[in-house]
């Protein structure tokens, strides 16, 4: 990266307050910047580091007003975050570059692969896959029979894609997860032991998916498990077989939705929340962390908290009542034996 401030106000649309003429050639965070470094600020919280910081460039909103001198250049625009993001993504994506395919990867003969792939070090791809133009799959991926892979993907070291699993364009999926294994599902029998039932279903992912690291997406035991467009998961997420993720719903590390379940629209789950099975969740449901979810949520764009989860506002009047019953308990002890000192004397 090497562009000057005056470039990245044009690429911006943005306002130059400065020497347009800085080089910029690294991104910084603002708290860290350095010589020829862009950094950018949108929340108030971190406004103190703009007078301090020592990076040559700093994006700002349009409407921010300094309320002390600003030494480095400032680039006003629309949208910091937003402007932030799209010079990362211009400027910082060098997995994007690679083509080409490596010697040691294994590749059966039975495969379509479109222009401007590259696949890594011992990649295993077996009969009838597919993948799309401008693909990245990187070392140690395996893609089993029949699956398919859309265009401008990036899938990362090590990942797993069973058989007969679909993923649509532009997604990406990180370092050791697995998608496709088999649904936990198991019939008990009158000995109590328990006999496997074949999954024979696949995964869908959707188009503008990103999963993280370490995640398990279990094939249906009929049909699909749906993660739907533009659905973005954190590391260390279970979703069991049958689920379905609909459209832009984000959840966050160490989640977990059991099988049959169905996640509405633009949905929130924090960290460390567990859906039960067979539930079904309301689009815009907002889901605190550590949250245990054991009933269908029917009223979309609440928010959620606890376990069992409830309406957010009566789970914290809860927790208010909760931490105080100690001193409940002293206070009813208290009233008790005044009421028995009261028998006593109406007795006497």
């Amino acid at each position: 990266m090497q562009i000057t401030v005056g470039e990245l106000g044009k690429l911006l649309n943005g306002e130059i307050v400065g020497d347009a003429d800085i080089l910029i050639s690294k991104v910084a965070k603002i708290e860290e910047g350095e010589h020829q470094a862009l950094s950018f600020l949108s929340n108030p919280k971190y406004e103190q580091y703009l007078y301090i910081t020592e990076s040559s460039a700093v994006i700002v909103n349009k409407d921010f007003v300094p309320s002390a001198p600003v030494s480095t250049v400032m680039i006003k625009v629309d949208d910091a975050y937003a402007s932030f993001t799209y010079i990362l993504e211009k400027f910082g994506n060098v997995s994007s570059s690679k083509t080409g395919i490596d010697d040691s990867a294994v590749i059966s003969t039975k495969v379509i692969i479109g222009k401007k792939v590259y696949i890594g070090a011992h990649c295993c791809i077996e009969e009838n896959v597919e993948i799309g133009e401008d693909s990245k799959i990187y070392p140690q991926v395996f893609l089993g029979k029949n699956v398919k892979v859309g265009y401008n993907c990036i899938i990362f070291p090590g990942v797993k894609i069973y058989h007969d699993c679909v993923i649509g364009n532009n997604c990406i999926i990180h370092s050791g997860t697995v998608i496709g294994c088999d649904g936990f599902g198991f019939a008990p029998l009158p000995d109590r032991s328990y006999k496997k039932i074949p999954q024979t279903g696949n995964v869908i992912i959707e188009d503008d998916v990103e999963i993280g690291s370490n995640c398990s997406i279990d094939r249906a035991t009929m049909g699909s498990t749906f993660i739907r467009k533009g659905v973005k998961l954190d590391n260390l997420i279970q979703i069991a077989h049958n689920v379905e993720i609909d459209e832009h719903t984000v959840i966050a590390g160490q989640a977990g939705i059991a099988g049959s379940s169905k996640v509405g629209k633009y949905c929130i789950i924090a960290a460390q929340v567990g859906i039960a099975g067979h539930l079904t969740i309301a689009d815009g449901s907002v889901i605190g962390g550590q949250s245990g979810v054991s009933g269908s949520i029917k009223n979309p764009n609440k928010k959620w908290f606890g376990s069992p989860a409830f309406e957010y506002k009566d789970s914290i009047k809860s927790s208010i009542y909760f931490k105080q019953l100690p001193s409940f308990e002293k206070r009813i002890s208290e009233l008790e034996n005044v009421i028995k000192e009261l028998k006593k004397n109406n007795q006497s």
